[in-house]
């Protein structure tokens, strides 16, 4: 029984060798297209639900945190169904280190969220560029697993949180255009490298 749980053990550690040398394929184009398309929607909703961000700041997180799990659902959902299909017996491995790469990341922005809105209310208006700058350092971390030019997309997240920590300051830096341009152009941009770095099948 020992010698058949350590070949057990064994075979995982195989199968997650391979996975962490191996291209990860499970993002899909259209996802990061519809979540892109999301996040311009919800700029564009903004004015409308919220009158005065700055002094609306729990209808301001609502919304755009409300954004940021509908975009994980639906990215989650694509990598689940897409990675059964193109890493095959892999898929499991495959997602598991997909989803540690950008953890620690995720995680970092829900607390640092939590810290500002409870201990310094008053850098609220930095959310915006932090967020961005959380996602890029995600996109860092997960860019071995990826094709190559996705890298872009981490530069690009870079770029935007750290322009709108230098330029947006507090009278604009929740302006619905500070989170909507910024995450809208980076999902399509996203979504048009994962479509040229192919292989596609059928169903993209």
């Amino acid at each position: 029984m020992r010698d058949l749980e350590q070949a057990l053990t064994d075979i995982r550690a195989m199968r997650s060798q391979i996975a962490r040398g191996t291209e990860f394929r499970g993002y899909g184009p259209a996802a990061f297209a519809a979540t892109g398309v999301l996040a311009i929607l919800a700029a564009l909703a903004q004015p409308h639900l919220i009158e005065n961000p700055a002094a609306e700041t729990v209808s301001y997180l609502g919304l755009w945190i409300a954004t940021a799990l509908l975009t994980a659902v639906i990215i989650g959902a694509d990598v689940v169904t897409r990675s059964r299909r193109v890493h095959s017996g892999l898929a499991d491995e495959m997602i598991q280190q997909a989803a540690e790469q950008l953890l620690p990341a995720g995680i970092a922005g829900a607390l640092l969220t939590i810290v500002i809105v409870r201990y310094a209310p008053q850098s609220l208006w930095m959310l915006p560029g932090l967020w961005q700058i959380m996602l890029s350092v995600g996109v860092f971390a997960a860019c071995r697993m990826l094709p190559a030019p996705l890298f872009v997309v981490g530069v690009w997240y870079l770029g935007t949180g750290l322009a709108c920590l230098a330029f947006a300051g507090d009278a604009h830096a929740l302006s619905p255009w500070a989170m909507g341009l910024p995450f809208g152009i980076g999902q399509l941009l996203a979504a048009v490298l994962i479509h040229l770095a192919g292989p596609r099948d059928a169903e993209d």
